[in-house]
């Protein structure tokens, strides 16, 4: 993994300086070219239709709400662990994860071979039976979980699993409002919208209901930040006076959240929520102890708190399993998908008794949620996880990446922030780094594009598609 990581830096590096050069604003050596890492992986033939003849399905048969990445898109025919390969057999490293959801890698023999396995004895019965897999994995989850979250309710998504702790913080409090992030992202149906807070994914439709943003407590960007707010191996360059223990940012942030508690929402509310990491903004980290105040401020008003561990869970943040413990904090309520599954369409909520017990006052049910074969699969990533050494790998690997990042950083005018934890990472591109204004989008989308066809495949994210997440 390492050396795949050192492919991304050199060919980066070597962009970046072409970018630079262009701009006439400063010089810089360029890398020399970055070569892929040997793999012994050989795909099988591509034997489907045309690239042309897909081109034409996709415009006629497939909704155009679902876009497509870079300018010649991907054509993708079969995975294995970091590798991708398209239909002419081109190889890729992913550095994106399937949008942050590969957790073990593509394809993991041990968890293909437990679902193999499952296919071939039960695949689906709802919840009005009982099947082993579900208790197996129920247990093997929640002992992963702190206590009092030791109940879970299985969906197939992150929305849906979103949608749900929503319904619970309702149900279980007896109030309405909910206070999220801006910036967040918690997904696209008709409820989570009002906690999504990132306008392109808003739609001219009433949504959000009950929900309220507050300020997003984003060192680099936002009106305050200094050079020791988060809990990152690389901090801002943005300068502050804090002494040790003090951080002024994170006191004029959680002023802000005061005052969203008392102008936007009632006395009592029902909840807040908030990822560890965002992560579809850009892997913005908030200044340590954020997360603390804020969950106590919400509880004083009745609420509940929601840790959205969508992306940051199962070991992605490298010095914790789960993202809510780099806070030292114990949410209500956590939400799991993605890398819950390492591409399996599945999700979950895990909660307290107490809270549990409220839903089932009347009637929820979930046909698919908890089958057998998701339950079989879910638990062959727990286990890829811990085999592999995972963890130790994001959190070894990470660092290695934000501390090399950084060196771009210091040594490229267009690169303003180096951020994340373990194998969650952000690098924000800037016209400079003193006015901190995104970099032009076309600017942007060359280093992408050309990181495609070096064999690099990294996400976007940010409010402006301004950062590069891996």
């Amino acid at each position: 993994m390492a050396r795949g990581s050192g492919l991304f830096l050199c060919g980066l590096s070597r962009r970046l300086g072409s970018v630079a050069f262009r701009q006439q604003k400063w010089k810089s050596s360029v890398s020399p070219q970055a070569k892929m890492p040997p793999c012994d992986f050989v795909p099988e033939q591509y034997k489907s239709y045309p690239y042309e003849h897909m081109q034409k399905i996709r415009e006629q048969n497939v909704s155009p709400s679902l876009r497509l990445y870079y300018k010649k898109p991907l054509l993708l025919h079969q995975g294995y662990m970091q590798w991708l390969f398209d239909y002419e057999g081109k190889r890729y490293l992913d550095l994106f994860a399937g949008i942050v959801t590969v957790s073990v890698g593509h394809c993991h023999p041990k968890v293909t071979m437990a679902t193999q396995k499952q296919l071939t004895r039960l695949w689906h019965t709802t919840n009005i039976y009982m099947h082993p897999s579900i208790h197996e994995y129920a247990e093997k989850l929640t002992s992963l979980l702190p206590d009092p979250l030791k109940v879970v309710y299985l969906t197939n998504s992150g929305s849906e699993a979103n949608d749900l702790a929503m319904l619970m913080a309702r149900l279980h409090t007896r109030n309405f409002d909910i206070i999220c992030l801006r910036g967040a992202y918690h997904g696209g149906s008709a409820c989570t919208l009002g906690l999504t807070s990132i306008g392109l994914y808003k739609h001219g439709v009433a949504n959000g209901f009950g929900c309220s943003t507050t300020m997003l407590p984003d060192v680099f960007r936002g009106p305050w930040g200094g050079s020791h707010c988060r809990d990152s191996p690389v901090q801002t360059v943005r300068k502050c006076s804090c002494s040790e223990g003090v951080c002024q940012a994170n006191s004029q942030y959680i002023e802000q959240f005061k005052d969203t508690l008392n102008t936007s929402v009632p006395k009592t509310i029902a909840g807040f929520i908030a990822e560890p990491i965002q992560g579809v903004n850009g892997a913005v980290q908030y200044p340590r102890n954020f997360l603390k105040e804020a969950y106590q401020l919400v509880r004083e008003r009745g609420g509940v708190c929601i840790s959205d561990e969508v992306q940051t869970g199962f070991g992605r943040t490298g010095s914790h399993f789960w993202g809510f413990q780099t806070h030292d904090v114990v949410p209500d309520i956590v939400t799991l998908a993605k890398g819950i599954g390492n591409g399996f369409p599945m999700g979950a909520v895990v909660t307290t008794k107490e809270i549990a017990s409220a839903l089932a006052q009347n009637l929820h049910f979930n046909t698919f949620g908890g089958s057998p074969l998701a339950c079989v699969v879910g638990a062959a990533v727990l286990d890829a996880i811990e085999e592999d050494g995972l963890q130790k790998n994001s959190e070894d690997v990470g660092t290695y990446m934000l501390l090399e990042l950084a060196k771009l950083r210091d040594k490229f005018e267009i690169v303003g922030d180096v951020r994340g934890k373990g194998l969650m990472i952000g690098v924000e591109m800037v016209t400079d780094k003193e006015s901190r204004q995104p970099l032009p989008a076309e600017e942007i989308s060359q280093i992408w594009e050309d990181c495609k066809d070096m064999g690099v495949l990294i996400g976007r994210g940010g409010l402006y598609s301004q950062v590069l997440n891996l």
